[in-house]
């Protein structure tokens, strides 16, 4: 009974003595620097050994650190983490670890690429080497040990390591659409999710998610839609509700498409890499209570039917959406040749980069100069809106009472009537002054060759007349020729 009270006296002791400890070195670990050392496994290990990366902080708490670099030849196996805490001539020391394990793939040389890596968001570099990778190593029995190499935090907790649980966890990845069915040319708004569950246990961390980003939105935008992405820059989560359960949402792509044509749009099936972590089935204060592992997630097929739009002579031409139209001119009473500014603007939803000019009709009593185009595209909470300006300069020919929707009319499909519609002007503009239809052929310098047909003798004359001056020179021509051959044949 005495040795049993005096057992339980030395246990409390030691564990007074152990939470003195750790009180010291919380206390402590604010007064010393932080010292990062970064370590690579060994030179040369067998096909069925491991090797690491280890990154161990000195004195300090390792709060932060990037993704382990992926080498050739070997394959992550995941993370464990250790602690220590010494005191030698009454200086205390403490270290935190993170080891991530690697197994080879092949025998052979391996070269580690020299590589950088931030640590407590300070960047450290680590120069590569060379790994042999040789046959299976042969397993050794350890040597028993005597009783003074042994730990004795061993015999208080227990030798056993510690035994890892993979938890279920409730989540998925999803890609939604607003729409299941749209007219050619009418957006829809797809986005790609994780769902977390309220009620998950399983402890999960975004993993290198630019790089696998890129690679699903080569198979995930569809080649027959014009994308107006909605650029996410950081990932927040959103609380929302599917089915009557709690999720918190949080999006890593969105984007509107406009279908070119009538295929089907058709998302496939994308996969997210996630860490998932294990957790400790019989968790301790001083151990490591959960680790590291993967597992990827993968979104259903998703389809969004296409239909044609209803016939009209320009259905393949016109903008699909819900519009409207702000017009405005600088004034309505003009002269004849005096120019004046006008605004036709698109005001709405739909794919405004998109949006062609108005239909012009010409004719000889206004000159219409091809616009100047603005726009500008807004895409917030799934939609896209904006307006696109078109300004014109009009110059009055005819005088006249004019309405401008014979000049300027914009048809498109409206998607909340699914009908035809027309914007169309409402100005009307009156004109004063001469008629100015003919002055620029009058106003024209046709230059001095058309000027001299005025002042040149119109009188038809022939041009075979004989010209004495003409009939002498032949002649001299043909005496030197008949001079020339004379003395030729004479020689």
């Amino acid at each position: 009974m005495l040795q049993l009270v005096a057992m339980l006296i030395a246990t409390l002791k030691f564990m007074m003595r152990s939470g003195f400890l750790i009180f010291c070195w919380i206390n402590f670990c604010f007064a010393q620097g932080q010292n990062v050392q970064i370590d690579l496994g060994p030179a040369e290990i067998g096909e069925n050994q491991a090797w690491t990366i280890a990154i161990t902080v000195n004195n300090d708490r390792l709060k932060s650190y990037d993704n382990f670099p992926d080498i050739e030849g070997l394959q992550k196996r995941g993370t464990s983490s250790s602690s220590q805490t010494s005191i030698t001539n009454g200086q205390m020391t403490s270290s935190q670890s993170i080891i991530m394990t690697y197994v080879p793939t092949k025998q052979g040389v391996i070269t580690i690429p020299s590589f950088k890596i931030k640590v407590n968001d300070q960047l450290y570099s680590v120069t590569g080497k060379k790994v042999k990778i040789g046959p299976p190593a042969q397993a050794q029995p350890d040597p028993s040990r005597n009783f003074f190499d042994r730990d004795t935090r061993e015999d208080f907790f227990g030798r056993n390591a510690p035994e890892f649980v993979d938890v279920k966890e409730e989540a998925l990845l999803a890609l939604t659409t607003s729409k299941g069915e749209v007219y050619v040319g009418e957006g829809f708004t797809a986005s790609l999710s994780f769902l977390v569950a309220d009620n998950n246990r399983a402890p999960m961390q975004f993993h290198e998610l630019g790089k696998q980003l890129a690679d699903i939105l080569k198979k995930l935008k569809p080649s027959n839609c014009w994308e107006e992405n909605y650029n996410i820059e950081s990932i927040e989560g959103e609380p929302i509700e599917i089915n009557g359960k709690s999720y918190t949402q949080y999006k890593i792509y969105q984007a509107t498409f406009f279908p070119l044509n009538n295929q089907q749009v058709v998302f496939p099936s994308v996969g997210l890499e996630m860490i998932k972590f294990k957790v400790a089935k019989n968790p301790s204060f001083f151990g490591q209570n959960r680790q590291e592992d993967f597992k990827t997630f993968y979104s259903k097929i998703k389809t969004v039917k296409v239909k044609e739009l209803p016939p009209h002579p320009r259905r393949d031409a016109v903008a699909v959406g819900e519009y409207r139209l702000e017009e405005s001119i600088a004034k309505n009473d003009l002269e004849t040749g005096q120019s004046v500014g006008y605004d036709f603007t698109i005001i709405g939803e739909g794919n405004i980069s998109g949006i062609e000019k108005p239909a012009i009709g010409l004719d000889n009593s206004f000159e219409i100069y091809e616009p100047n185009i603005k726009q500008n595209v807004n895409r917030e909470v799934g939609r896209i809106t904006g307006t696109k300006s078109f300004s014109y300069f009009i110059i009055p020919k005819e005088p006249g009472v004019f309405p401008l929707n014979r000049y300027f009319q914009w048809v498109f499909f409206n998607t909340r009537t699914k009908k035809y519609d027309t914007l169309q002007s409402n100005e009307v503009v009156t004109v004063q002054g001469n008629s100015q239809k003919n002055q620029a052929i009058e106003s024209n310098d046709l230059g001095s060759f058309y000027d001299r047909l005025y002042t040149t003798d119109n009188t038809v004359k022939s041009i075979t007349s004989a010209n004495g001056l003409t009939l002498a020179l032949n002649i001299f021509i043909f005496l030197i020729l008949a001079v020339t051959v004379y003395l030729f044949f004479k020689k």
